[in-house]
Protein backbone atom coordinates (compact mmCIF):
# COMPACT_ATOMS: atom_id res chain seq x y z
CA UNK A 1 0.00 0.00 0.00
CA UNK A 2 1.30 3.17 -1.23
CA UNK A 3 2.03 5.44 1.74
CA UNK A 4 0.28 9.21 2.54
CA UNK A 5 0.22 11.89 0.17
CA UNK A 6 1.36 15.04 1.23
CA UNK A 7 1.38 18.69 -0.15
CA UNK A 8 4.61 20.52 -0.79
CA UNK A 9 5.83 23.82 -2.71
CA UNK A 10 6.78 23.03 -6.14
CA UNK A 11 10.31 23.24 -6.33
CA UNK A 12 12.83 22.58 -9.39
CA UNK A 13 14.04 19.68 -7.90
CA UNK A 14 10.60 18.30 -6.93
CA UNK A 15 9.65 18.86 -10.69
CA UNK A 16 12.30 17.30 -12.14
CA UNK A 17 10.11 14.02 -13.68
CA UNK A 18 7.61 16.68 -14.73
CA UNK A 19 8.84 16.26 -18.47
CA UNK A 20 8.63 12.66 -18.36
CA UNK A 21 4.63 12.36 -18.21
CA UNK A 22 4.44 14.17 -21.27
CA UNK A 23 5.49 11.97 -23.93
CA UNK A 24 3.66 13.94 -27.09
CA UNK A 25 3.23 17.76 -27.87
CA UNK A 26 -0.37 16.99 -27.86
CA UNK A 27 -0.32 16.01 -24.08
CA UNK A 28 1.81 18.65 -22.94
CA UNK A 29 -0.50 20.67 -24.78
CA UNK A 30 -3.66 19.25 -23.21
CA UNK A 31 -1.81 19.55 -19.56
CA UNK A 32 -0.34 23.04 -20.11
CA UNK A 33 -2.19 25.16 -23.23
CA UNK A 34 -0.32 25.49 -26.38
CA UNK A 35 2.20 28.47 -25.31
CA UNK A 36 4.06 25.29 -23.80
CA UNK A 37 7.22 23.65 -26.06
CA UNK A 38 7.38 20.22 -26.78
CA UNK A 39 9.21 18.60 -25.11
CA UNK A 40 9.13 20.35 -21.89
CA UNK A 41 12.28 21.64 -20.02
CA UNK A 42 13.80 23.20 -16.73
CA UNK A 43 13.83 26.85 -18.50
CA UNK A 44 9.73 26.03 -18.99
CA UNK A 45 9.40 25.46 -15.40
CA UNK A 46 11.57 27.50 -14.20
CA UNK A 47 9.78 30.65 -16.16
CA UNK A 48 5.97 29.07 -14.33
CA UNK A 49 7.75 28.91 -10.79
CA UNK A 50 9.61 32.36 -11.07
CA UNK A 51 5.26 33.31 -10.92
CA UNK A 52 5.45 32.01 -7.57
CA UNK A 53 8.30 34.55 -6.26
CA UNK A 54 6.53 38.11 -6.94
CA UNK A 55 4.97 39.89 -4.32
CA UNK A 56 2.03 39.32 -4.13
CA UNK A 57 2.47 35.83 -5.89
CA UNK A 58 1.32 35.62 -9.70
CA UNK A 59 0.67 31.66 -8.90
CA UNK A 60 0.88 29.15 -6.69
CA UNK A 61 2.56 26.04 -7.20
CA UNK A 62 2.45 22.48 -5.56
CA UNK A 63 3.46 19.02 -5.78
CA UNK A 64 1.81 15.90 -4.01
CA UNK A 65 4.20 13.59 -2.87
CA UNK A 66 4.16 9.31 -1.76
CA UNK A 67 7.47 8.47 0.12
CA UNK A 68 9.22 11.66 -1.52
CA UNK A 69 7.99 11.04 -5.22
CA UNK A 70 6.34 13.78 -6.57
CA UNK A 71 3.00 11.95 -7.61
CA UNK A 72 1.48 15.69 -8.65
CA UNK A 73 1.27 18.68 -9.98
CA UNK A 74 -1.28 21.48 -9.51
CA UNK A 75 -0.49 25.34 -10.67
CA UNK A 76 -3.06 28.25 -9.35
CA UNK A 77 -2.50 31.60 -11.44
CA UNK A 78 -4.00 34.51 -8.58
CA UNK A 79 -6.02 37.48 -9.86
CA UNK A 80 -5.72 39.87 -6.51
CA UNK A 81 -8.05 42.88 -7.79
CA UNK A 82 -10.55 40.74 -8.58
CA UNK A 83 -10.29 37.93 -6.41
CA UNK A 84 -10.43 35.01 -8.78
CA UNK A 85 -8.06 31.85 -8.13
CA UNK A 86 -7.32 29.74 -11.65
CA UNK A 87 -6.57 26.05 -11.47
CA UNK A 88 -4.34 26.53 -13.97
CA UNK A 89 -2.45 22.90 -14.50
CA UNK A 90 -3.10 20.22 -12.98
CA UNK A 91 -1.62 16.62 -13.57
CA UNK A 92 -1.37 13.31 -11.74
CA UNK A 93 1.63 11.25 -12.85
CA UNK A 94 0.95 8.24 -15.71
CA UNK A 95 2.15 5.76 -13.11
CA UNK A 96 -0.41 7.50 -10.20
CA UNK A 97 -3.32 8.01 -12.50
CA UNK A 98 -6.78 5.57 -11.04
CA UNK A 99 -5.73 5.36 -7.44
CA UNK A 100 -8.13 8.63 -5.79
CA UNK A 101 -5.14 10.72 -5.78
CA UNK A 102 -6.69 13.85 -7.64
CA UNK A 103 -9.53 14.18 -5.35
CA UNK A 104 -7.26 14.96 -1.78
CA UNK A 105 -4.81 17.01 -3.76
CA UNK A 106 -6.90 19.66 -5.41
CA UNK A 107 -8.77 19.88 -1.69
CA UNK A 108 -5.68 20.43 -0.31
CA UNK A 109 -4.79 23.11 -2.75
CA UNK A 110 -7.70 24.31 -2.61
CA UNK A 111 -7.25 24.86 1.51
CA UNK A 112 -4.09 26.69 0.93
CA UNK A 113 -5.38 29.04 -1.38
CA UNK A 114 -7.87 30.20 1.10
CA UNK A 115 -4.79 30.55 3.63
CA UNK A 116 -3.38 33.26 1.02
CA UNK A 117 -6.27 35.30 0.32
CA UNK A 118 -9.77 36.27 -0.66
CA UNK A 119 -10.91 34.65 -4.16
CA UNK A 120 -14.23 33.84 -3.97
CA UNK A 121 -14.30 32.88 -7.92
CA UNK A 122 -12.30 29.71 -8.44
CA UNK A 123 -11.77 28.67 -11.82
CA UNK A 124 -10.44 26.44 -14.39
CA UNK A 125 -10.46 25.56 -18.40
CA UNK A 126 -10.39 21.96 -19.76
CA UNK A 127 -10.72 20.50 -23.00
CA UNK A 128 -14.08 19.51 -23.98
CA UNK A 129 -12.62 16.00 -24.84
CA UNK A 130 -11.04 15.32 -21.63
CA UNK A 131 -13.90 13.14 -20.30
CA UNK A 132 -12.40 12.09 -16.76
CA UNK A 133 -10.52 15.52 -15.52
CA UNK A 134 -14.34 17.04 -16.40
CA UNK A 135 -15.93 13.96 -13.99
CA UNK A 136 -13.31 15.04 -11.40
CA UNK A 137 -14.18 19.11 -11.54
CA UNK A 138 -17.50 18.34 -11.17
CA UNK A 139 -17.65 16.21 -8.84
CA UNK A 140 -15.51 18.88 -6.93
CA UNK A 141 -18.78 21.43 -7.71
CA UNK A 142 -17.57 22.96 -10.79
CA UNK A 143 -20.40 24.64 -12.77
CA UNK A 144 -19.74 24.63 -16.58
CA UNK A 145 -20.18 28.27 -17.68
CA UNK A 146 -19.64 27.77 -21.57
CA UNK A 147 -17.37 26.54 -24.25
CA UNK A 148 -14.72 29.09 -26.67
CA UNK A 149 -15.18 27.02 -29.86
CA UNK A 150 -12.23 25.95 -31.59
CA UNK A 151 -10.08 27.95 -29.11
CA UNK A 152 -6.86 26.19 -29.13
CA UNK A 153 -5.09 24.91 -32.49
CA UNK A 154 -2.84 21.95 -31.27
CA UNK A 155 -0.89 20.58 -34.72
CA UNK A 156 -3.15 20.31 -37.38
CA UNK A 157 -6.43 19.73 -34.81
CA UNK A 158 -8.73 22.64 -32.73
CA UNK A 159 -9.41 21.82 -29.49
CA UNK A 160 -12.62 23.34 -27.81
CA UNK A 161 -12.71 24.49 -24.49
CA UNK A 162 -15.05 24.15 -21.37
CA UNK A 163 -14.95 27.25 -18.77
CA UNK A 164 -15.82 25.70 -15.24
CA UNK A 165 -15.93 27.66 -11.89
CA UNK A 166 -17.00 27.82 -8.33
CA UNK A 167 -18.35 30.80 -6.67
CA UNK A 168 -17.21 30.52 -2.84
CA UNK A 169 -19.94 32.38 -0.86
CA UNK A 170 -17.56 34.09 2.35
Amino acid sequence: MPGQLRIAPATIERLASLPSWFSTPEALAQWGGSGLSFPLDTDQIEAMLAETRTSPPLRLAFVGLIEGETVAHAQVALDWTDGVARLARFVVSPAHRGQGLARPFLADVFARLDAVGDFPRLELNVYTFNTSAIALYESLGFVREGIRRSSVKVGNARWDTAIYAIIRER
